[in-house]
This record gives structure tokens, sequence and C-alpha cells, in this order.
């Protein structure tokens, strides 16, 4: 259980900047301090495989060598500079581990042949065809494979890398993730002698279930969390795109919430992202609009972490490729939104340290009435489809709007609001 209220900021560094280096990125880590993040998320960020690779630059979780720096990104020496600059600024950095996989011609590859899944025919293979630049590992192969990938985490480690993002930590035996904690926090006395951040990529849902129809391993949120602090919020996300998509209603996600709160760990467990680098902009799916303020607002008011993506806070619409370069174009972010952003997520985060008790439900088509309690009452009402009318409140409304300094009291029959209400209950 984390005991702070940490707030994730993802940099895919071949875009982030035009030369897209640590060194280049460097001057932007206090940008992203002054915004209130806590960590930084860097995307894989060791050489990429050459066979087999998809599109000019391929991707970076096609890794060729878990201990090298990709010298597209710079030299160990610059990826040591980037740490020093974030940690003097008090900011944390997690690095991606990419554990089911490598590229095919990696240097694991090449000398242990033996710790990859084979066909039947002998030949080194992958669980899903369409993943074509990669191979899989075989964690049951071998101990000596399980060791050299903890060495390798450990060589990180004491670089003085401050957590780990497990890309498809769900294809990964739960043992060996256990064992990696283990061995790499090394916990003596009740406390943890290297207090590494372990966030694991939690796949959808859907994707669990076709893994399991072929007969591999794949585990659950639930089972994820016995070695893992943070868990991708794919498994409420895949309801989103659902709704999104006009296939089922908000209030499956809704009553989600509720069933997370019961099967997962207390505390803050999950990681809420409205985009990453799989995933669409928010700019694209809503609009720079009064509804990407209400989905911005209504998921930084969600119980778990803040996971933003780099260009998130600008309202970017274009989205990054995996496999070339397309720098982020930051003169044409939106200066508006970033200023409502920054607003929001430092008001967001003040709440979550205040009242960490949470409760949502709907009381109207798109609408959704959260409260959170705890040293103080907050309340929050989101229009999240942003639609014009008028509204019978099933209940009044009284208080301090925090985003707008205005004081609000509000009953029975209403405007329904175009920016999301997040208000500072009166005391009774």
């Amino acid at each position: 259980m984390l005991n702070e209220i940490p707030s994730i900021y993802q940099i895919f560094l071949r875009h982030f900047t035009e030369k897209g280096t640590f060194s280049a990125a460097i001057p932007r880590l206090e940008t992203i301090k002054k915004m209130g993040f806590s960590w930084i998320y860097l995307t894989p960020i060791h050489p990429i495989g050459e066979v087999a690779r998809k599109g000019s630059l391929g991707s970076p979780y096609a890794i060729k060598n878990y201990r090298e720096i990709n010298p597209e990104l710079g030299t160990l020496s610059d990826f040591r500079q980037f740490i020093q600059h974030a940690h003097s600024l008090g900011l944390k950095v997690m690095i991606d581990v990419v554990y089911n996989h490598t590229s095919p011609d990696s240097v694991l590859a090449k000398k242990h042949p033996e710790w990859f899944l084979r066909d039947r025919h002998g030949n080194t293979t992958r669980k899903f065809d369409e993943w074509s630049d990669i191979i899989d590992l075989d964690f049951s192969s071998s101990p000596a494979l399980w060791d050299e990938l903890i060495d390798t985490l450990i060589q990180w480690r004491d670089e003085g890398v401050d957590g780990f993002r497990c890309d498809v930590a769900s294809l990964v035996p739960i043992d060996f993730w256990k064992e990696a904690r283990q061995k790499v926090n090394r916990p003596e006395n009740g406390r943890d002698t290297y207090p590494i951040l372990w966030l694991a990529e939690q796949v959808h849902p859907q994707f669990l279930l076709a893994v399991r129809r072929k007969g591999f391993l794949c585990h659950g949120g639930p089972e994820l969390h016995q070695a893992f602090d943070l868990t991708y919020d794919y498994d409420g996300f895949e309801r989103l795109e659902a709704y999104w998509g006009g296939e089922r209603p908000i209030n499956d996600f809704v009553d989600y919430l509720y069933t997370q709160q019961t099967v997962y760990p207390a505390g803050l467990t999950k990681a809420r992202f409205l985009e990453n680098h799989d995933q669409k902009r928010a700019a694209w799916r809503f609009g720079q609009t009064e509804r990407l303020k209400q989905w911005t607002a209504f998921y930084q008011m969600l119980p778990g972490v803040t996971f933003v993506y780099m260009g998130q806070e600008y309202a970017i619409k274009e989205y990054p490729s995996l496999f070339e370069k397309t720098p982020v174009n930051w003169e044409k972010g939106n200066h508006a939104f970033f200023d409502f952003f920054q607003r929001c997520f430092t008001l967001t985060q003040h709440i979550k340290q205040e009242a960490p008790e949470f409760s949502a439900k709907l009381i109207g088509e798109g609408l959704v009435w959260i409260e959170r309690w705890g040293k103080k009452n907050y309340a929050a009402l989101f229009n999240l489809e942003t639609k014009q009318g008028e509204f019978h409140l099933p209940f009044p409304i009284h208080g301090k709007d925090l985003l707008s300094g205005q004081t609000i009291s509000l009953e029975g029959k209403i405007s329904l609001p175009l920016l999301p209400l997040i208000i500072e209950k009166e005391k009774p």
C-alpha cells in the first residue's frame, strides 16, 4: 500500500523533443515538476532489434539488450545525468521492463535460445502472430533465465532507477514477479532496503481470456497485486471503450468502481489514464471542448494514481508512432486547456490527500456524482456528455466550487453545467 499520493508523467523519449534524447529532455523536467508530478515513467530505453523490425526505427518493445542504452537516446552517462537531474528536482524515475519477449536477434536469443518459446517444429515463436517483431521468453525453461532477468533489474536499480513499469506483466508468471520484488527490494524487518515501486500493465479482460483460451498463462489484476503496488486500469478502461463505442452504458463503468474497491487491496492500487502510448489521445477522442475538461476532471477524481501521457496536458491530438519519429508538436498545444489542466490536477491531488474515501453514482444520463471524504468533505458533478438543458437534482448542492472559486447553492431544477463542478461541501 502506498503512503504518498503519487502521480505519473509518461515520456516517450523518441518523441518528447526534436532530438529525442536524454540530454534534450533534461530541461523539460523542471516543468513536469512544477506541474506537480512526482514520477517520470520512460518507455523502454534499451537498444531495439533489427531483425523483423517494424517501421524504420522499430518498436522500443522489441528489445535487443536489456543491459544497454539505446544509442539513439544517448549514452549511459546521459542516462545517469537524466536520473541525477530528476532526483535533484524531487522527481522519481520509472523505466519500462519488457520481460514477456525480446527481439528475434536479442543477446539472450543468441546466447540462450533454449530460454525461448518453441513451436512444434522447434522454432522460436510467440503467443500472437501479429507481434511479428518479437519472440517470447519461456519462463519454464530454466531458473537461470529468472536469475538473469532479476540481475538486470538490480543493475538498473543500482543506476538510480526508483521503479519499474512492467509491460504485459499479466503474461509473466506471478512467482517470477514475487521473487524479483523480493530480491530487488530486499525487505528486512518489515521495510524495504530499496523501496522500488512496481507498476504492472494489467491487460484488458478480453485479451486475458484470449490468452487463456490459447492455453497460456495470463494473470488478472488481483493476482498481480501479490507482487505489484499498482496495476493499469484496463479492467475498467475496457468498459469505457465499450461506452465510447456505443456498446455499453456508462453505468457499467461507474458500478465497476465499487467492484474494484472490494476486490483489490485497500489504498491507491490503480493507475488511472485517459491515454498512453497504446491508446488514442484524449483530445482526439473528445475534442478540445468542454467534454475534454469533464473527462479530465472526472478521471483525476477517481481513486488511484493519476497517469498522464506527454502532451495530454496541452490537449495534443496527434498520436506519436510506435515505429517512426513523430515528435510532439508543443507549439500546437492549447494553452487555455493547460491552465485548466494545471488547476484541476493541483486541486484533485489535494483532494485525494485530504479525502481518501470515495463513492460514485449515476444520477442522470451521462451525469456522475462523486463524493470524497476524510479530513474534509468534497463532491463533484460531471456532465460527461456535456448535454444541455435542465435537470432535476435528486438532492441539493451547497458549497464552494473550487474550480471557479464561487459559492454555489443548487437544488431542484437546474441548468446542466457544461464545466465540471468540484465542490468543498459546507460543514453541517
